[in-house]
């Protein structure tokens, strides 16, 4: 492993529009030479507009409910609702991921249909393109469960060791791990946040260093950082889930599980 970690963004890919090529846009804006054991991280919002994921939303609202597979807690507010969601990728985030920043007036942006196989397909072609090994992530900004503010994190990879599992190994005090695990693809895609930002106009980053991370094959993806079915302990709002059960007990529905 590298003691020293670097990143950078990538200046001068513009404004994306359905249908560009974001591999030749990429490949464009690479201002050095990559090295074996780069990881390039692509917002995804440029993603969504290649991708054509713009859809006219007069509500944007509409637009959430279509995206939702499950409603884990709705709160409303001065400003209107907050719903957090699951959606159609498996991830819990507020408003299903539906983005209604940087994008036209009446559109919003819907997140990649695929975000692992986006992550593959570009892995491909910037590693032939460059002659190097690199991994890409995919990521996107949400909230996180008992902390304020956002940050990013990985819904797409390939190439990337997306867990770092360190169980079976030793603390610096000689105790052994039994449940520590990594999520390093979400560490590396918050690392390279901090370079991209949210208004500079550079959706893309090189971070370098963490070769030992990049993999030979495309692996899982990103979609195993999601923690679903039993291994979910708050699938729930707490206001969710006081209704339910409150309608259990009057229909005389026992505790789930």
């Amino acid at each position: 492993m590298s003691p020293r970690l670097t990143a950078w963004a990538l200046s001068g890919i513009g404004e994306v529009a359905p249908g560009d090529d974001l591999t030749e846009l990429i490949a464009g804006a690479v201002d050095e030479p990559l090295h074996d054991g780069d990881i390039i991280v692509v917002t995804s919002k440029i993603v969504s507009k290649a991708e054509g994921r713009v859809v006219s939303a007069t509500d944007r609202e509409d637009a959430i409910t279509a995206e939702t597979v499950r409603v884990v807690a709705s709160r409303e507010h001065p400003g209107g609702v907050t719903r957090i969601v699951e959606n159609r990728l498996g991830l819990v985030m507020a408003a299903a991921g539906v983005d209604a920043s940087n994008t036209a007036e009446g559109t919003v942006l819907l997140l990649p249909l695929d975000p692992d196989a986006t992550a593959r397909r570009l892995r491909a072609e910037l590693s032939a393109r460059f002659g190097v090994r690199l991994g890409v992530l995919i990521t996107d900004t949400a909230g996180r469960t008992w902390r304020q503010g956002q940050t990013d994190l990985a819904i797409g990879a390939a190439g990337v060791l997306v867990l770092e599992d360190l169980r079976g190994s030793t603390d610096t005090h000689g105790r052994r791990l039994e449940v520590s695990m990594a999520a390093l693809a979400d560490e590396i895609a918050a690392a390279a946040e901090l370079v991209k930002g949210k208004a500079t106009g550079r959706p893309v980053a090189v971070v370098r260093g963490l070769a030992h991370a990049v993999t030979a094959e495309d692996g899982p993806g990103a979609r195993v950082l999601v923690r679903t079915g039993p291994e979910d302990m708050f699938r729930e709002g707490t206001a969710e889930a006081y209704a339910r059960g409150h309608a259990d007990g009057a229909a005389g529905v026992g505790p789930r599980p």
